[in-house]
């Protein structure tokens, strides 16, 4: 059996499944792998398409009637949040009207900003623009847009730019839940059967298992694919997203996605779930 799972280039997705990519997990089925960022999978998975996928959670009211929330494999944490980044320092109400620009409106990171954004900017924020991931921070510098959200690296690196960071949307989501933050998620057809989603969460948890007994066995995976990302940066990316949660979600886990697309769906920004949809048994 070789199953298609589609998941992001980025460091913590290359390092978690580099052991089962390679055939290296004993017992795990063989897996025909797609790069692509997550809001080309999160299309994907509205469309039903592949066995596997790393997809936003905020995606997960859309597919949950044809997948299931897989119990590890993604990106949960703490201090690991979104930011929104400024040419210069401020507060939340100087973006009261503001043009920011987001990687996608179907993001975990979008619905981080905007619950924020209720609480913090007066009036809201104005016009939001939808701007590739590597553009997002040139934006900013260059006053194309007045502000930007940005994810994963960025927190490494937008200094770079000489931007300031406004705002943590990690920060302001564990003030106000005490919650661990939800980013990504792993996904998977719900039709190819109990007994083989078992076997896909525990190969994942074994092939994470692998990567953190032999960090250097993942190294060439990880820079393959890195891109032009400095291989310090690449090293926090992986300390950073990869971790208790990644190897099991647990209660506070479910909890988190719980409570972020319960919050969400007040808002009127996704649609409600029901109330089995994310079940931790």
């Amino acid at each position: 059996m070789t199953l298609r799972i589609a998941y992001s280039p980025c460091p913590n997705d290359t390092f978690v499944f580099d052991a089962w990519a390679h055939g290296r997990v004993p017992g795990a089925p063989a897996l025909d792998v797609t790069f692509a960022d997550i809001d080309i999978t999160n299309g994907m998975a509205e469309r039903g398409e592949f066995d596997i996928l790393k997809v936003s959670y905020a995606v997960l009211p859309w597919v949950l009637d044809e997948y299931t929330l897989l119990p590890c494999g993604g990106a949960l944490g703490r201090g690991c949040g979104p930011l929104v980044l400024t040419k210069e320092p401020g507060t939340g109400a100087d973006l009261a009207g503001r043009t920011i620009a987001v990687p996608s409106e179907r993001s975990t990171a979008y619905l981080l900003f905007r619950l924020w954004a209720a609480d913090m900017v007066p009036g809201g924020v104005g016009e939001v623009v939808v701007l590739p991931f590597h553009e997002i921070m040139p934006a900013v510098r260059d006053g194309k847009v007045d502000a930007g959200l940005v994810i994963h690296e960025a927190r490494f690196t937008y200094r770079r730019y000489g931007l300031h960071s406004l705002a943590d949307m990690g920060e302001h989501w564990e003030s106000t839940t005490g919650l661990p933050i939800p980013l990504g998620a792993i996904i998977a057809k719900q039709s190819l059967g109990a007994e083989t989603l078992a076997l896909l969460a525990e190969s994942i948890r074994t092939s994470v298992r692998m990567a953190w007994d032999d960090p250097e066995a993942s190294r060439p995976y990880v820079r393959e694919h890195a891109q032009e990302m400095d291989p310090a940066v690449a090293d926090r990316h992986i300390g950073l997203y990869v971790n208790e949660f990644t190897a099991d979600l647990g209660d506070d886990g479910y909890a988190a996605v719980r409570g972020l697309l319960t919050r969400a769906a007040a808002e009127g920004l996704v649609p409600p779930l029901h109330p089995d949809a994310l079940s931790s048994s």
